[in-house]
């Protein structure tokens, strides 16, 4: 499987069928799991042996999820979870705790945001925030001592700057702390984060991933590509006082990170990605890159019928040649730029809510990246929550008007779109 191009690993990665097995991946749809010995699950609870102890902590359909997601992105493991959220969060307590701090883009989508301004804040994590198109010193001024990580997205949500992961990943190893890289608008297909220097990388296989709005999933990769035994993580290399004084860098090598994840947090948070969600996803996943494809298309189409538009005032796409992040999307995303554009109508707040009332083929949802366009208004949805200050940092104003554009046929949406702004 190492030798197959990334769309036949999309298709047939994750699930090997042997003689007269199932053909498709099948949901097991159990909770427990028979055992010939007690020698054996002594050695599953000691982590000594591979294999499933209960649902909650793995399972054979996730575990296949797991598998073809962790291929495509070119990591040594990954670890499902029960949304993105939840991949974030464990991902960050994974390697942070109260009394410790990290640094992230300030580009964020609204619920990472809320979660590292509001709930990390609580649970005594620090947060700093800075501008992703700052400059390495400034960058790195908002380091501490306790610094455990550097976050980012590849393509922001909404603003869909572009993160540049060569200025970002050489600040990380710099600093000697993990670059952590939420990959959900760019999937694996357009962008490998691992490739151009992050540690660690998360999605809401929510999105893309699941791409048809049926379920909600998370996922972690793990790029064993980080150094954990540098003193900044002991509780990698010391003892686990929880599996019997296991050390998770000593036993476990390059895949400490992710077994760590599974081994503690998602057994004791129980954030779990059920059987049949994993499935689906899964099944997903066989289409992603005739999807991501069709996406990036149509996303740059209606972005130049926009531009031109008499009745719109701006267009932000990474596509298009006067994105401020046009050279980085050529560098990191030369397959697409995803199926995500934001656009301002002329006449502000007021007229971007009729025309969302007035959209036919396009419904309005709090959703975004699957095969049915959509479009929302985030300053009084998904970024509410954030003051104008935080939005208008998030890359949020009040005329934004963001747009999940599907992969139905081109010139059907820009009909759709050409008679909303007449409206």
């Amino acid at each position: 499987m190492n030798n197959w191009k990334i769309e036949t690993k999309a298709v047939q990665g994750g699930y090997t069928p042997k003689n007269s097995e199932p053909r498709i991946l099948p949901i097991y749809q159990s909770t427990t799991y028979k055992y010939d010995s007690a020698e054996h699950v002594a050695k599953l609870f000691d982590l000594e042996i591979e294999g499933h102890m209960y649902s909650r902590i793995s399972n054979p359909t996730v575990e296949a999820f797991e598998k073809k997601i962790a291929a495509l992105e070119g990591g040594v493991g990954a670890l499902a979870t029960s949304s993105g959220q939840a991949a974030t969060t464990l991902a960050i307590l994974n390697i942070c705790k109260s009394g410790e701090h990290i640094v992230a883009a300030s580009t964020l989508y609204g619920g990472t945001f809320s979660l590292f301004s509001n709930t990390l804040k609580k649970l005594g994590i620090e947060v700093s925030f800075v501008n992703p198109e700052a400059s390495i010193d400034d960058i790195k001024k908002h380091f501490k001592d306790n610094t455990k990580a550097i976050f980012g997205e590849t393509i922001g949500n909404p603003g869909l700057n572009i993160l540049d992961f060569e200025k970002f990943s050489s600040i990380a190893k710099e600093m000697g702390v993990p670059l952590i890289v939420d990959n959900t608008f760019a999937t694996p297909y357009l962008c490998k984060p691992l490739e151009h220097g992050a540690n660690i990388v998360v999605h809401s296989a929510t999105k893309y991933i699941d791409g048809h709005a049926s379920s909600v999933g998370g996922i972690i990769i793990d790029g064993g590509n980080f150094n954990w035994n540098n003193g900044k993580y002991p509780d990698l290399v010391n003892p686990d006082p929880s599996y019997h004084g296991v050390k998770y860098v000593e036993q476990f090598g390059k895949q400490a990170y992710i077994v760590k994840a599974r081994a503690q947090l998602l057994r004791d948070f129980g954030a779990t990605l059920s059987p049949f969600n994993a499935f689906l996803m899964n099944m997903g996943l066989e289409t992603l890159h005739l999807r991501m494809e069709r996406h990036s298309e149509n996303a740059l189409k209606l972005a130049k019928f926009l531009e031109k538009h008499p009745k719109v005032a701006w267009v932000n796409y990474p596509g298009l040649s006067n994105h401020k992040s046009y050279s980085l999307a050529n560098k990191y995303l030369s397959k697409g730029c995803s199926g995500v554009l934001t656009f301002g109508i002329k006449g502000g707040k007021q007229a971007g809510i009729k025309f969302i009332d007035s959209v036919k083929l396009a419904a309005l949802v709090v959703h975004v990246a699957d095969v049915r366009t959509s479009v929302i208004h985030p300053a009084s949805t998904t970024h509410r929550q954030l003051t104008k200050e935080q939005q208008i940092s998030s890359g949020v104003t009040e005329d934004l008007i963001r747009v999940s554009v599907g992969i139905e046929n081109i010139e059907d949406i820009i009909a759709d779109f050409d008679q909303a702004l007449n409206a």
